[in-house]
């Protein structure tokens, strides 16, 4: 398994609902997409970085998902182009089937 960290930083907040409206109108592709196990859209306490969290089955599954189109498909999205960090999975709790 693979994590990838995908954050959007702005000087100024990100909008809560704005975040929110972007994550309801997105899951729809991610949902039973091959490969990818999970993925959460946040926002953290401050509200200056978004931050998308992946986990995928394999790194090249992970890769080949963000190509330049989609990385300027979600920059055009959040307004700021994305960091991305590929992260490896040494261990994982997964506590939703109980």
């Amino acid at each position: 398994m693979i994590g990838v960290l995908v954050t959007f930083m702005q000087p100024e907040k990100f909008d809560r609902s704005t975040i929110a409206r972007i994550a309801d109108e997105l899951r729809g592709p991610f949902e039973g997409m091959a490969g990818l196990r999970f993925k959460s859209f946040t926002l953290d306490e401050d509200g200056v970085q978004a931050r998308n969290f992946y986990v995928w089955d394999d790194e090249e599954k992970a890769r080949s998902f963000f190509t330049k189109e989609i990385v300027d498909k979600v920059t055009g999205i959040y307004g700021v182009p994305p960091k991305i960090e590929y992260l490896d999975i040494v261990g994982f709790v997964d506590n939703s089937g109980t």
